[in-house]
């Protein structure tokens, strides 16, 4: 009896970056761009005790899926949280403004990123933030012309500048382990304190910012289970779709009041309220 690989078997949110994108794309096959082998790390990390990686956590290659041509992005979450730094944020933005010059030659492209990722990597600090910047620049140009698809699979989530690159795609799938938000509640915590946010309360915090709530919200556009084939099946829609700004921004208002909807049981709530009195006292 032949055993199913090991990316058949594990869920979607144990795999690798590069065992994500051979899961998601046909034939399991990519050819990755700017790899480890090129050694193309961050210059900042060691000057400051951290040891870099030959990739700076993001592998980005070439493949289809549903026959369509891809460029296909992978952030690396056991790597500095999936943080982005110079060097990762430029590989991203690069592949992005190269698809939409392919496209624009007669080569049609999209463009799939798996984000996880808790922002800017603070060691690098302005460069990264630049590097954000440039990729949300990119995600706005590629899907006037092709679709950009985003996936948020993973307990890490996607937070901070690219939370914002995450809504500017033509369409995020999620997955019930996901998280979405613009900061993380290990950040709030720490910048308001527990009694703001606990961020050990976990189901607090996903009844608060993940995927499922974001989809009740409409702040993302599917939900899928934790597994290659559903996203995959979730990616061959989206592609179906075709080029076109995120109908979720299209109205404002109606996003806004989704959001103030309070997504949370009562008991929930009324549990925060004695904890936090609790705390109080």
């Amino acid at each position: 009896m032949t055993e199913a690989p090991f990316a058949a078997m594990a869920t979607f949110q144990e795999l690798s970056a590069r065992e994500r994108l051979s899961a998601l794309l046909d034939d399991g096959y990519f050819r990755e761009l700017v790899g480890p082998f090129d050694r193309v790390g961050s210059p900042w990390l060691e000057p400051q005790g951290l040891v870099p990686q030959s990739d700076d956590g993001v592998v980005v290659g070439r493949g289809k899926a549903n026959g369509y041509a891809m460029v296909a992005i992978a952030i690396e979450p056991a790597f500095e949280g999936g943080s982005i730094g110079e060097v990762g944020g430029a590989k991203i933005a690069t592949a992005l403004e190269l698809a939409a010059e392919s496209y624009r030659a007669g080569n049609p492209i999209a463009a799939l990123l798996l984000l996880e990722s808790g922002g800017v990597r603070l060691q690098e600090a302005n460069l990264g933030l630049a590097s954000i910047a440039r990729i949300q620049a990119a995600i706005v140009d590629l899907r006037e012309l092709a679709p950009v698809i985003a996936v948020v699979a993973g307990p890490t989530g996607c937070f901070g500048g690219m939370s914002l690159a995450a809504a500017l795609c033509t369409w995020i799938i999620g997955t019930p382990h996901g998280r979405l938000g613009m900061n993380g509640p290990e950040v709030i915590e720490q910048e308001a304190g527990p009694d703001e946010l606990d961020a050990t309360d976990r189901e607090l915090i996903w009844r608060l910012i993940g995927c499922e709530t974001r989809y009740r919200q409409g702040v993302i556009d599917a939900l899928v289970e934790d597994d290659a084939s559903s996203i995959a099946n979730a990616v061959g829609e989206a592609l179906a779709g075709g080029a076109h700004a995120p109908t979720r921004l299209g109205n404002v208002d109606a996003r806004l009041a989704g959001l103030r909807r309070d997504v949370m049981p009562t008991q929930a709530i009324e549990a925060r309220k004695v904890v936090t009195e609790d705390r109080r006292a």
